[in-house]
């Protein structure tokens, strides 16, 4: 049996995934769960990997997948065997593969996608900091995606230029797969445009009647900017590597 906080985590882990592809940062998983430092949030997922409700995938920072939830016996398709299935998919829409970023968004469309999946051609709009906010550069080519990977709504494509977003998976060259809202929830990555220039990937959240846009790397610090500076162009649905 898992214990109350090992429950909460998991829950919290599980439905972040959902919702935007991302695991939490150990920041984000300290606050939602009232700990006081991080050193718990390590023990807890320890607990969750030995119990094999958790598994860490390997060569990604801060990348996390729930194996299964109380109540359901082991998973039927291992973390592998699936994500495989997705870069496969990925692979026959013009060599691009699937990060594992991606393939929990890919595994919730499609258990395994066929070798011939659909693929659809979106914007390739230019290039996205995930560093400093660097200029939006506005393109005309297409990017082929694979149509499981989008959910509903009007999608575009930014290529991730810089590396402040690395402990969320995310790496400069990367294609991110951006569903176009002006709107945002707390924790949610988007495509911030600041003062109508300056266009820039990071995870959204309010503080004290500013924005505040956090990187997923400790080397860089929050950016912090009055409400009417700030535009928000679109929110992460996927993501696409090129090898």
């Amino acid at each position: 049996m898992l214990t109350s906080k090992q429950h909460e985590l998991l829950l919290f882990i599980h439905q972040r995934l959902a919702e935007t592809g991302v695991s939490p940062s150990f920041e984000e998983m300290k606050e939602a769960l009232d700990l006081k430092s991080k050193s718990g949030v390590h023990r807890l997922i320890g607990a969750l990997e030995e119990r094999q409700f958790l598994r860490r995938l390997p060569n990604r920072a801060r990348a996390l997948e729930v194996t299964r939830l109380p109540g359901m016996g082991q998973p039927g398709v291992s973390a592998p065997a699936a994500g495989q299935a997705a870069m496969g998919a990925a692979g026959a829409a013009g060599g691009a593969m699937v990060s594992d970023l991606a393939a929990a968004r890919a595994r919730k469309a499609a258990a395994a996608l066929p070798a011939d999946a659909p693929a659809i051609a979106v914007p390739l709009v230019g290039k996205i900091a995930a560093g400093l906010p660097i200029e939006a550069i506005e393109d005309h080519e297409q990017l082929a995606v694979p149509q499981a990977l989008l959910g509903a709504g009007e999608h575009y494509a930014l290529q991730v230029s810089g590396d402040s977003m690395i402990e969320a998976g995310i790496f400069d060259g990367d294609f991110a797969l951006i569903r176009r809202t002006d709107e945002a929830r707390e924790g949610d990555i988007v495509v911030a445009l600041i003062d109508n220039a300056d266009a820039t990937l990071k995870y959204f959240h309010r503080e004290k009647g500013m924005v505040r846009l956090d990187p997923a790397n400790s080397l860089y610090e929050p950016q912090r900017y009055l409400p009417s500076r700030v535009k928000i162009q679109g929110k992460l649905a996927g993501l696409l590597r090129r090898y």
